[in-house]
């Protein structure tokens, strides 16, 4: 028998009740604003328009949320009309008084929708923002004029040019929002039917801002967008607003809008903002998680303390355990400088190592040494309850081997959190070969319940990101005994767009923590594999970064300006003589391609290992956890976007510098074309 076909689901639902019309979208999972969605608003709009019997309207969202953006998926698509400002204008040329009832979230278009409206009523939890520049692209429905009208321009530029999405809280205080409640804010807003004057936010001027504030704020969002070319339009956009009249400051961020779309970095961020939901599926598991509610952390210094921190925040209970009271009083201290005294006062702090079984997941972040950590699994195994998770937060240590020191391998898993561990987004979820489906899963909903990126990763020496990373350090450190300082090939690193280059980024963290790691290695290492000791040298100098005054840089009173070292020049110029070379320059483009070539090719021996599980996902480690730049969209969707047989000469290179020991990718060209 044929069934009877479905009946097409409406978007947007409109009800009214005498003078009052509430319209709701309703469009699963997020209320996106897909074409049907604003087609449909506009007739709603259009039609109420001219309705002289309607007094005020309240636009709402269904399922608990209000709009949570664009459908990201049509900005590789031709335009689709109507456009989102066509609604927007529809919707502040009504007579009507318009509220907005706001669930959930408020972003991008969502929040162009709302300041179209008289009067905002925000859910205590609700978040706010346009957050557009994450995809490469600024506001395209009038929110860089708007917003401007409300905050100012200098509010609006650290809002719209950093993406940030805030508190509801923090819009009622900036005035984004109108009104905070409790309970509904449908309920809210109808409470305030007849209450509201009509008072559109275009009709407003722009506040002033003091010179100094306006300065500073421009000056952070170019300095943290670095060359996205996002950034500086919407800081453009945003400025015209407090020159120009609104119709003509729309028409400047619709061109602005319109070029960045199909701009190679807003293709790049949508890549990863789709690859950073790929990652969170694990291929072939569906088994369900287990119950969390109260976790432990064994070991309360850096990491330990920014993983309490980033689970009290997320509303776990949460334990943290010392070895005595000096430690947990330290370990105090830290959790109020990481999170202020409401996190301290949160996690519950104790010595009795017997309080992990009451957890039902265990996280231990003491030192990163095998020995150290496997008498403390074995602890654990005796201690800890029944299916409780046991975690390690390793950067580098053997999962399996850990696993085995306990009775239980199917719960034991890693989580390698990054530093700071309650600021950071990445979170490398590490498979170990017995780790049950339901403890892995466990983790990939932590992951998303603290706000975290969760990534997939096999056991090996460093996993997805370290393992990569090192590669890519060795071939710099090759350079320098090639030809080049360590200013140059940071800066060429730096010019392509990364974070920081790896020789500053080893000054920051401290050039004693990977020494100390080298020297536990040394005893495996092939002799026939090549070397380089520089940064042996400069340990052994007693220079180990910033926290010292000298590393790789000098560092001059303790700042973190960072100086060219002749005494460093003449050490590496001394290497390079030991090892027979002739120095010879090296220029931006070949340090950067050497570099990122070294990188790519092991990401792709990563994949061939079965250790990450697709290549968008090293796409996601590197972004979120390595400083890799946005607007390249990761080492993967950089090389499937060159010529595949430069990449070729750029590994070549990278073999003939690397010599014994180098392994080649035999997948390359199949993993690009698949999936990168």
């Amino acid at each position: 028998m044929n069934k009877p076909p479905l009946k097409p689901r409406n978007s947007v639902h409109v009800t009214r009740e005498g003078d009052l019309v509430t319209i709701c979208v309703d469009n699963p999972p997020v209320n996106a604003l897909s074409q049907e969605v604003r087609q449909n608003l506009l007739n709603a709009f259009e039609a109420l328009a001219n309705d002289v019997t309607v007094g005020t309207i309240i636009l709402t969202g269904a399922n608990g949320r209000f709009v949570a953006g664009a459908d990201i998926g049509e900005l590789d698509r031709p335009p689709a009309e109507p456009a989102l400002r066509e609604v927007v204008a529809v919707i502040e040329a009504c007579p009507q008084t318009i509220i907005a009832a706001i669930d959930s979230a408020a972003l991008g278009g969502g929040l162009e929708l709302a300041l179209a409206c008289d009067w905002r009523i925000a859910a205590g939890a609700a978040t706010l923002g346009l957050p557009e520049v994450r995809l490469g692209i600024i506001p395209g429905a009038g929110g860089t004029q708007r917003l401007p009208r409300l905050v100012g321009v200098a509010k609006a530029i650290d809002l719209i040019a950093r993406g940030r999405v805030i508190s509801a809280a923090e819009g009622l205080a900036l005035s984004v929002v109108d009104e905070l409640c409790d309970g509904k804010p449908i309920n809210a807003a109808r409470a305030r039917v007849g209450r509201v004057a009509r008072r559109r936010v275009s009709a407003l001027p722009v506040p002033a801002d003091a010179p100094d504030e306006l300065a500073r704020a421009e000056q952070m969002a170019l300095r943290k967008g670095r060359g996205d070319p996002a950034v500086s339009a919407a800081v453009r956009a945003v400025h015209k607003a407090a020159t120009s009249a609104l119709d003509d400051g729309i028409t400047f961020e619709k061109d602005l809008f319109l070029r960045l779309r199909d701009s190679p970095e807003a293709a790049a961020q949508r890549h990863l903002f789709f690859a950073e939901r790929q990652a969170a599926k694990v291929t072939g598991v569906v088994a369900p998680p287990r119950l969390l509610q109260q976790v432990a952390v064994v070991g309360g210094g850096t990491m330990g303390g920014g993983i309490a921190v980033a689970l009290v925040r997320a509303g776990l209970t949460v334990r943290l355990i010392e070895r005595d009271q000096a430690a947990l009083a330290a370990a105090s201290a830290r959790l109020e400088k990481l999170g202020g005294s409401a996190a301290r006062d949160a996690v519950m702090l104790d010595t009795d190592f017997g309080a992990v079984a009451q957890a039902d997941l265990v996280i231990e972040a003491v030192f990163e040494d095998f020995a150290v950590k496997s008498e403390l699994f074995s602890r654990l195994d005796a201690v800890a309850r029944p299916g409780a998770v046991l975690a390690t937060n390793t950067s580098f240590l053997d999962v399996d081997r850990l696993a085995r020191v306990t009775s239980r391998p199917r719960d034991v898993l890693g989580l390698h959190f990054f530093s700071p561990a309650h600021v950071m987004r990445l979170l490398e979820v590490v498979r170990g070969a017995a780790t049950a489906d339901d403890t892995l899963m466990t983790a990939m909903a932590l992951a998303r319940r603290i706000g975290k990126v969760p990534v997939v990763s096999g056991v090996c020496d460093g996993f997805i990101g370290n393992r990569i990373s090192q590669v890519y350090r060795r071939q710099c450190e090759f350079m320098l005994e090639e030809g080049a300082w360590p200013e140059d090939v940071d800066a060429a690193l730096e010019a392509f767009g990364f974070a920081m280059g790896p020789f500053a980024v080893v000054d920051l963290a401290g050039l004693d923590i990977s020494w100390a790691r080298r020297k536990a290695m040394a005893a495996v290492r092939d002799p026939s594999e090549r070397y380089v000791g520089i940064a042996d040298a400069l340990c052994e100098m007693g220079r180990f970064g910033q926290k010292t005054g000298a590393g790789w840089y000098r560092y001059a009173d303790g700042t973190r300006s960072r100086q060219p070292d002749e005494e460093v020049h003449r050490l590496i110029e001394a290497a390079s003589r030991a090892r027979g070379l002739q120095r010879r320059s090296l220029n931006a483009e070949q340090i950067q391609r050497r570099a990122l070539a070294a990188m790519v090719n092991e990401a792709a021996l990563v994949l061939e290992d079965g250790i990450a599980q697709r290549p968008s996902d090293i796409d996601v480690v590197f972004v979120n956890g390595y400083g890799f730049p946005r607007t390249q969209g990761g080492p993967m969707y950089w090389a499937a976007r060159q010529p595949f047989d430069a990449l070729q000469r750029d590994i070549d290179a990278v073999e003939t510098a690397t010599g014994h020991g180098f392994r080649r990718s035999t997948a390359l060209r199949d993993i690009l074309e698949g999936g990168a």
